[in-house]
């Protein structure tokens, strides 16, 4: 049962979501926003960011760690948009500062969105491609409860601290560059965990700093940046920017986002927005990014950014493919019997 998938209509599967966040104790309005986050990772086929956070979520919200009713304050000082997400969800949070940072961004050329006491902001490309379908050049910072060591050292200090860009395009959907500075996404080693399976080589150090492809002693252990040396110190640079400029939980301060225990996470994200239009290029810029994208596609072997993502999109127009473990538990917690 644990590796079977069935395909559920994506209009049932987020009112399922929705249900279980509201039976958990979060307000109508989040539990929507939330589920609209995640039924748009299941779409892009990201599973680890999609409907098994149900689970973790509500219990979250269940234990308190998460306050489900939270309802994001928001102030501008400047070019700068500041959220205070008062240690709800993260998504509402994203959506109560999309429109003051576009609106700033548009009136300065270049704005920021600094979003604190903040929680597991999801597919950081997401909100980045929202910009970029408004025109905007979309940066992205967000940080992680502790998973990566220093460079040589042993104990995880950052996260997996996703970082993310989209550009526009002309005639095209966005230019999304969605990564995060670890080998693989932490989720992805919790999924194998739940499923019993073992991780790839190359993936994850136990706690002891030993190479590893058992998902438990991994979870305890560290995740291993890409790029060696270089992956540890853009993690740096991403603590830096999204937990230190916005007054957030730096990842060795951050509880876990994979259970009930503890306080609330208390994470950061930083968005940067740029409007092309009052730089050199203008509204040519498109038409720049496209030439880019199209000297790309002309090599046959190489892959554009976000291609499988888009592809994977475009599959699940009116259902996605939910493993049956995942199904039965969200059904379960939204109250549905069979």
């Amino acid at each position: 049962m644990l590796n079977t998938v069935t395909a559920i209509r994506i209009d049932t599967a987020r009112s399922l979501a929705a249900a279980a966040l509201e039976r958990a104790g979060t307000s109508p309005e989040n539990a929507a926003s939330v589920a609209e986050a995640l039924i748009a990772a299941e779409r892009d086929d990201i599973a680890s960011h999609g409907l098994s956070r149900v689970a973790f979520y509500a219990d979250q919200v269940a234990a308190g760690k998460v306050a489900g009713q939270a309802t994001p304050s928001v102030d501008t000082k400047g070019g700068v948009v500041r959220v205070d997400a008062g240690t709800g969800f993260a998504y509402p949070a994203l959506d109560a500062g999309s429109q003051p940072l576009l609106t700033q961004a548009q009136r300065h050329g270049i704005a920021a969105v600094a979003i604190t006491n903040s929680h597991h902001f999801g597919v950081a490309g997401h909100f980045v491609e929202r910009l970029a379908d408004q025109g905007l050049v979309g940066l992205g910072f967000g940080n992680a409860p502790a998973a990566i060591a220093p460079w040589g050292g042993k104990r995880p200090l950052f996260g997996t601290d996703p970082i993310a860009f989209a550009a526009p395009r002309t005639g095209e959907a966005p230019l999304v560059v969605d990564l995060s500075v670890s080998r693989v996404a932490r989720g992805k080693i919790m999924m194998a965990q739940r499923r019993g399976d073992p991780i790839p080589e190359g993936w994850a150090l136990d706690a002891e700093g030993r190479a590893t492809t058992d998902a438990d002693a991994a979870m305890a252990g560290s995740v291993l940046p890409m790029g060696e040396a270089k992956g540890a110190a853009l993690a740096l640079m991403v603590e830096l920017l999204a937990a230190g400029l916005t007054g957030s939980s730096f990842a060795y301060e951050a509880s876990s986002l994979f259970d009930a225990e503890g306080p609330a996470p208390r994470l950061g994200q930083l968005f940067i927005a740029i409007d092309p239009a009052f730089f050199q290029a203008g509204a040519g810029f498109a038409d720049r990014v496209n030439a880019m994208c199209a000297m790309i596609a002309d090599q046959p072997e190489a892959r554009l950014p976000g291609a499988r993502r888009l592809a994977a999109r475009q599959q699940a127009q009116m259902h996605i493919k939910v493993g049956e473990a995942i199904l039965a538990d969200l059904k379960s917690r939204a109250g549905q019997t069979d």
